[in-house]
């Protein structure tokens, strides 16, 4: 038997982490500093560097795995005025980006409309994203880049307003047309496995703001053998012998039932404004199980029905997905609305589906 002498490394192709928590790739040791990396350690058996990319303000990004980061960090940052990201497509064979909010603290909405005023986190020249603001610490969007090299992605903070100490790092990570890690058209959050969590931009049940003028899709990918999916409001801080982890219209500060289907504009019951789309929406242990089911959920407790109890509600419409829309008014019938916070179990298939 022949022993080999020398193992092949595939430079910045395998992740590697620095002690501060950030990813890099691992580079030859002379080529880090070159390209514009901050080495982190060594990789690779020593033969390498882990290399951390980060920019900001008026950077231009043609690494993968880059860290757009607030001035000053990793402390926090009080200026004021736009801080503006350029995106460059590594290829042409990019067809998506995905931003990882790893940290990400900006001043919140207003309190009366829950509109980001003074702080605004905008993405531009790929498709549509939602403007936010206050905490998305941990969430994630993927922005289709379309086809062929131009069209730079932009991303933009924009601070004004009190003081307020901002910081955000996010993680660029450019994803190839064919790579199984794409996410499906028209997603803008992406979420893999057979359970997870799905929350609102700038949801906290107990001092979070709903935001305002949001229109996406939260997709959940189809796990082999898995037919159905159940959601159930997260379990929460409970404030007056109630749960907020589902509050998407009323006054939050008393009990809300839960309001479904779109209706007419002024029909009771109905979710007219603000709302949540689970496909063919009904009571997962309701027996028999409801013969009509609803598409829009919307209130102040998570149910498929007309309801103040929660229950855990099932989707059979696969590709899994849910879409989230609010309006730019909340007052005075919407009071301190908190989002909504849901974790999901894939059902497996069974013989009678």
């Amino acid at each position: 038997m022949v022993l080999p002498i020398f193992t092949v490394y595939q430079w910045g192709q395998g992740l590697c982490s620095a002690a501060s928590g950030e990813y890099g790739s691992c580079q030859p040791n002379n080529e880090c500093v070159l390209r514009g990396g901050i080495p982190a350690g060594p990789c690779a058996g020593g033969y390498g560097t882990c290399c951390i990319f980060m920019a900001s303000c008026g950077g231009v990004v043609r690494e993968n795995g880059t860290y757009f980061v607030n001035p000053n960090h990793p402390d926090s940052t009080d200026g004021t005025g736009s801080c503006q990201l350029t995106i460059l497509k590594m290829h042409p064979d990019i067809c998506q980006v995905r931003l990882d909010f790893d940290h990400f603290s900006l001043n919140g909405p207003e309190i009366v409309n829950h509109i980001c005023n003074t702080d605004q986190f905008l993405v531009s020249g790929g498709s549509p994203a939602p403007t936010i603001c206050g905490s998305a610490t941990g969430e994630h969007m993927y922005i289709d880049a379309g086809m062929g090299q131009s069209n730079p992605i932009i991303l933009t903070v924009i601070t004004s307003g009190p003081s307020f100490p901002r910081s955000w790092r996010v993680r660029i990570s450019q994803i190839p047309c064919g790579a199984i890690a794409k996410a499906d058209q028209g997603c803008l959050q992406y979420h893999t496995g057979v359970s997870g969590r799905v929350k609102s931009f700038n949801f906290d049940p107990l001092n979070g703001r709903q935001l305002s003028n949001q229109d996406y899709s939260i997709c959940i990918r189809t796990e082999r053998n898995f037919c159905s999916i159940q959601y159930t409001a997260c379990p929460g801080a409970v404030a007056g012998n109630r749960s907020r982890t589902f509050t998407l219209s009323g006054n939050s500060n008393s009990v809300v039932q839960a309001m479904v289907g779109g209706g007419t504009q002024g029909s009771p019951n109905s979710c007219t404004n603000d709302w949540l789309m689970v496909p063919c929406a009904k009571i997962a242990d309701r027996l028999p199980m409801a013969s009509t089911c609803e598409d829009k959920i919307c209130g102040g407790t998570f149910n498929a029905e007309v309801s103040s109890v929660e229950r855990t509600v099932v989707s059979t419409i696969r590709p899994f997905r849910l879409a989230f829309h609010t309006d730019s008014i909340e007052a005075p019938t919407d009071v301190d609305n908190r989002g909504f916070c849901l974790d999901y179990v894939q059902q497996p298939c069974t013989s009678n589906k």
